[in-house]
């Protein structure tokens, strides 16, 4: 089913989504933490990275599939876990869900939802991964993932670069805090758990639940490492979107010494500043599985809710089809690090 065409480009939907919604909840989509240094950074360190294209590669079918911990995913895009989206439209997180169905790809849920994980899976027509943050204590947990196994989710993302709540100048100005309204979980108790987590919550996890485990959050080979070692099959590289920590690199920058870390003992996704086609390219270049996209599929939600975030998958994919057959790639499975080259943008 393919959404409306209101919208032909990128950049038109998210004008269109910042119509739509209140100045303190655009903020709130789209700002980062203090200087939003690290925000700006994510997206322009993209620029950091040229193509090498290759031709007469005979690219007349280009195939974008994939898979992701063995699930299919029509394209390598995957929609990552956001809190408070019933705040960017009503439907929220099930618009979220059923639009990653029609287009074949994978919704990830966070616990900040106003929709309960039983409510999402039965609008689902994908899988789903459930996105934690520890808010209480063991028995919260348990009960929690229960929950979510019995939802019939596919495996369980623990976020672990939220030690502390960063300090999101835009939301600070305004005045605006947008945590509360939950309603499909818990209320979230304190960020006291999340900043006592180790390594040692992580072989717990892993003990208590069968589902498998993503750990999100991961910015340096050395993480990297301890992951694998502690048996994780996912590492997420991600700096939260640049709403944590000021100055923190760019996911894109460190994704190739991470994959390196990981050796392939486990599937590496990464999220933040990826805003076109192009951008996921690169980062499947470098040794990404899949790229998840969070802003992006916000402003799709802002602009027209499941239709809107639709729209946005189609012309993500479609950017990436057209990449691809331009740098001679066929299939994902045939790109490669000797794709793409690190450039000076030191005129920029």
């Amino acid at each position: 089913m393919v959404a409306t065409h209101e919208f032909m480009t990128l950049p038109e939907i998210r004008r269109a989504g910042r119509r739509n919604v209140a100045p303190e909840i655009w903020d709130y989509a789209t700002g980062g933490a203090e200087t939003e240094t690290a925000l700006r950074r994510n997206v322009r360190a993209m620029s950091h990275y040229a193509f090498r294209p290759r031709v007469l590669r005979d690219v007349s079918h280009v195939d974008t599939s994939t898979t992701f911990l063995g699930m299919p995913l029509a394209f390598p895009i995957m929609i990552a876990p956001m809190g408070t989206t019933w705040r960017f439209h009503p439907d929220g997180d099930i618009a979220l869900a059923r639009a990653a169905g029609r287009m074949g790809t994978i919704f990830w849920l966070s616990t900040v939802t106003a929709s309960t994980p039983e409510e999402v899976a039965a609008a689902a027509t994908t899988p789903l991964i459930f996105q934690l943050y520890f808010r209480g204590d063991n028995d919260w947990g348990e009960a929690l993932l229960h929950r979510i196994e019995a939802a019939g989710f596919r495996g369980l993302c623990l976020t672990v670069d939220t030690s502390h709540y960063g300090r999101r100048e835009r939301d600070i100005h305004r005045r605006y805090d947008p945590r509360g309204g939950y309603r499909g979980l818990d209320p979230p108790r304190t960020y006291d758990r999340q900043a006592s987590l180790t390594w040692a919550d992580v072989d717990w996890l892993r003990r208590t639940t069968s589902l498998p485990l993503i750990v999100k959050g991961i910015q340096t080979a050395e993480d990297a490492r301890l992951a694998v070692e502690h048996g994780v099959p996912v590492v997420h590289v991600s700096n939260h979107g640049g709403r944590q920590l000021d100055y923190a690199a760019a996911p894109i920058e460190v994704l190739e010494e991470i994959v390196d870390a990981v050796g392939g003992r486990a599937e590496v996704v990464v999220d933040g500043g990826f805003t076109r086609g192009t951008d996921v390219l690169k980062a499947l270049a470098l040794g990404a599985r899949a790229v998840c996209i969070g802003k992006a599929a916000a402003w799709g939600l802002c602009a027209a809710g499941e239709e809107g975030v639709v729209r946005t998958l189609e012309l993500f994919a479609l950017e990436l089809r057209i990449a691809m057959a331009n740098c001679g790639q066929a299939r994902i499975a045939d790109v490669s690090r000797e794709l793409v080259q690190r450039v000076c943008t030191c005129g920029r």
